[in-house]
């Protein structure tokens, strides 16, 4: 009868050890699930780079048109440099730079695919605008070049982003 009431308590034993043990993984895992800091991995960190890059482009974006909105109004530039004053060339360029570059912000903003379309297509659009009609803004170089670098500095977050989630 010894033999058995030792064996019984033992096993009980065993069991109290393994249930506290139990509760002690569960309350943990519960803490962690709830816990304010986020377990950062270094798997996606061209992606994190990429968003905050858009991110950036998207306050750019939204600078971009209020400042051509701003132009419309009239809120900046002279009486010379009035909107109704202007060719009609500089006119539909700023109301489409001044639509296209909000549009582009909201998508930026979010990170989706068609917002970085839209913001390559007003880099593009800037770009040809300044080279090929020099006439409506001035044919900057120096605006061409920051565009470029925009465009190089995206296209590489890109490749990188994608080279590191798998196929």
């Amino acid at each position: 009868m010894s033999e058995i009431s030792t064996r019984d308590a033992a096993r009980d034993g065993a069991s109290a050890r393994d249930a506290a043990r139990d509760n002690a993984r569960d309350n943990a895992m519960s803490v962690a699930a709830i816990s304010s800091e986020r377990q950062e991995s270094d798997d996606n960190v061209w992606t994190r780079r990429l968003v905050l890059f858009l991110r950036v482009m998207a306050l750019l974006s939204i600078l971009k048109g209020l400042y051509h909105w701003a132009q419309v109004t009239g809120f900046v530039g002279g009486e010379d440099e009035a909107f109704e004053n202007q060719s009609m060339a500089w006119q539909a360029a700023t109301v489409y730079f001044a639509v296209i570059e909000l549009v582009a912000a909201v998508g930026l903003w979010l990170a989706t695919p068609w917002g970085a379309v839209v913001w390559l297509t007003t880099v593009v659009s800037m770009a040809v605008i300044e080279l090929m009609f020099p006439g409506i803004y001035g044919g900057s170089l120096i605006v061409v070049g920051v565009e470029a670098f925009m465009l190089a500095a995206y296209l590489a977050l890109a490749w990188m982003a994608a080279r590191e989630r798998p196929p």
